[in-house]
């Protein structure tokens, strides 16, 4: 980031590179469409380059910084158009059995759904924290909560979750 604050190209092109497809997955699971995922992350990068000086690593790491500009931008997005649900594009593991793929596929599709459907602020701290990885301290710092904030989301994002896929669970 220091290079890239002194106007290094080549540092950027790099950051880009290893940073773009983890944000175009935050943004797909966050659920903007794919036709305006590559815009959203342009735009990120874009507020990297422009505000590369305002950059602090004491604030988290860059994936944390990036993250946080996307995450951003996903909300303003979701909240100005409507959407369609993330698990329509997802890959489906290959099984020799029809019945037991169509199956599989009607899950993720509910599962889906009941993702969809949670608060937005609960639904990006499980995308965040299970789909992305980052960890609990680092997803707290992309949403600007508190790690026990962030604790309490994912306890209610999960309890949600149990109790509108509960049918899903005992079959």
């Amino acid at each position: 980031m220091e290079r890239v604050t002194e106007g290094n190209h080549d540092a950027f092109s790099q950051l880009v590179r290893r940073h773009t497809p983890r944000m175009y997955t935050i943004a797909r699971r966050l659920g903007v469409m794919p036709t305006e995922t590559e815009e959203i992350v342009q735009e990120a990068f874009l507020r990297v380059w422009v505000n590369a000086a305002t950059w602090s690593p004491q604030k988290g790491g860059f994936a944390v910084w990036l993250g946080r500009i996307v995450v951003n931008l996903c909300i303003d997005r979701l909240r100005r158009d409507r959407y369609e649900p993330w698990g329509d594009d997802e890959p489906s593991m290959p099984t020799p059995d029809l019945e037991s793929m169509l199956f599989r596929q009607e899950q993720a599709e509910q599962i889906a759904r009941a993702v969809e459907e949670l608060p937005m602020r609960q639904k990006t701290a499980l995308v965040l924290c299970y789909y992305e990885g980052f960890s609990n301290a680092e997803a707290a710092e992309i949403l600007e909560i508190s790690v026990s904030a962030l604790e309490a989301l994912l306890v209610r994002a999960r309890r949600t979750l149990r109790e509108r896929l509960a049918p899903l669970i005992r079959t």
